[in-house]
């Protein structure tokens, strides 16, 4: 798994920088209602995404979560109001908040129990009719068709964290109904095999492959075989499921 306190410093220069932040941005806002006027952003990273919500939503009160102290650091450069907290234990009174986002979180939480307990936090913290947007199936986003998708076929984990129906699931689970669902494109996230190959030697695909012993290193070379390997493939398209607290009672 990555060290997200490491990776921080990194983060959003192979991660789509500003652009992929600004259309998530526009998506998640697209799904929460007008009239919220307090936001939490759990697992907000370095605060690209959270930051531009903020922009894009004047008046709107947000603050953010993240476990990685380095993450959390950079992120309160962009965001008053950040705290370090598990989002699986949310340092926030019930019913507090209009708005609850996690953007590119579920999908990393392997461990059992880790995304629905999350998703319970989330649907703890909001208040009756409050809604909760939260990216789904974001690995699979990536399959998009390409060499480096059959490269990957073979080692694909049967059961991702942020399954559609699962998060769903979770969500009806906690008093939480679907209301809307939006997409945003990847911009800069079209891999190239050499790329590709990287991050699998990175370990940045641990919550999308299956790779006991060698695997990781033989799919590596697989992908620096293939024919225009510094030639970006097609960009991913992600998407949000959200929300709605039910009414109390």
């Amino acid at each position: 798994m990555l060290d997200y306190d490491e990776e921080a410093a990194v983060y959003d220069a192979t991660r789509g920088g500003v652009p992929r932040a600004e259309a998530a941005a526009r998506a998640v806002l697209g799904l929460v209602p007008p009239g919220a006027r307090t936001l939490l952003d759990i697992g907000c990273g370095t605060g690209l995404v959270t930051e531009r919500i903020a922009a894009g939503r004047p008046g709107l009160c947000v603050s953010g979560t993240d476990a990685a102290h380095g993450m959390a650091r950079v992120a309160r450069q962009r965001v008053a109001a950040v705290m370090l907290a598990d989002a699986r234990r949310l340092p926030v009174r019930e019913a507090a908040v209009d708005a609850v986002t996690a953007v590119w979180l579920l999908h990393l939480l392997r461990e059992e129990g880790a995304a629905r307990a999350v998703v319970a936090q989330a649907a703890r913290v909001l208040r009756p009719g409050g809604v909760f947007v939260t990216t789904v199936d974001k690995d699979a986003a990536h399959d998009v068709g390409s060499d480096i998708d059959e490269v990957f076929a073979p080692y694909l984990s049967p059961s991702p964290s942020d399954g559609t129906e699962r998060i769903i699931e979770y969500g009806a689970a906690s008093g939480l109904d679907v209301v809307g669902s939006a997409v945003f494109r990847g911009h800069g996230q079209g891999r190239t095999p050499l790329s590709a190959a990287h991050g699998v030697r990175r370990g940045y695909y641990a919550s999308r492959l299956v790779l006991p012993g060698e695997a990781a290193e033989r799919i590596a070379r697989a992908l620096t075989a293939l024919p225009g390997p510094d030639r970006p493939r097609a960009e991913p398209e992600y998407r949000l499921l959200a929300f709605r607290r039910r009414p109390a009672g």
